[in-house]
């Protein structure tokens, strides 16, 4: 069912003409346009926050973006990429995921999602970094471009 909720590819149009250069200039456009980006991931997301920090291991953590999914039960957590998509990527995102089970979970949540968005991605690659996963992450680009027929 979570791999039903997510889409490929997020079309983030609604931002304007001009591709943001990093991840902060990315989160901060897709907060100021909330209401237009809970839309376009579709029913049932719930805002949370941004930068949403997490202290553990003696060290502090900040979550891009963190939404609650109500039909779910479940907390998703965003991490944007203004850059192709890394291997790296995909272990920071899993103890993040952890870490908000650990932290915020309440008991009758389900286990916390992921959505890595990265400028662009080899889905071989993706697949490969993601094949023995017990949970199921969302692996989605995003783009500015409307969909191609």
């Amino acid at each position: 069912m979570a791999v039903q909720v997510f889409k490929d590819p997020y079309l983030f149009d609604f931002l304007g003409t001009a591709d943001p250069r990093r991840e902060r200039e990315l989160e901060q456009a897709l907060v100021d346009h909330i209401e237009r980006f809970l839309i376009e991931l579709g029913a049932g997301f719930a805002f949370v926050g941004r930068q949403v920090h997490l202290e553990f291991a003696d060290a502090d953590y900040y979550l891009d973006l963190l939404f609650y999914h109500l039909r779910l039960r479940r907390y998703v957590v965003v991490e944007l990429k203004a850059v192709p998509f890394d291997p790296g990527f995909v272990g920071v995102l899993n103890m993040y995921l952890s870490a908000v089970d650990d932290l915020l979970r309440h008991p009758d949540d389900e286990p916390a999602i992921g959505l890595l968005l990265c400028r662009s991605r080899n889905k071989v690659e993706v697949e490969v970094c993601v094949n023995r996963w017990v949970l199921q992450i969302g692996r989605p680009s995003l783009s500015n471009a409307s969909p191609r027929n």
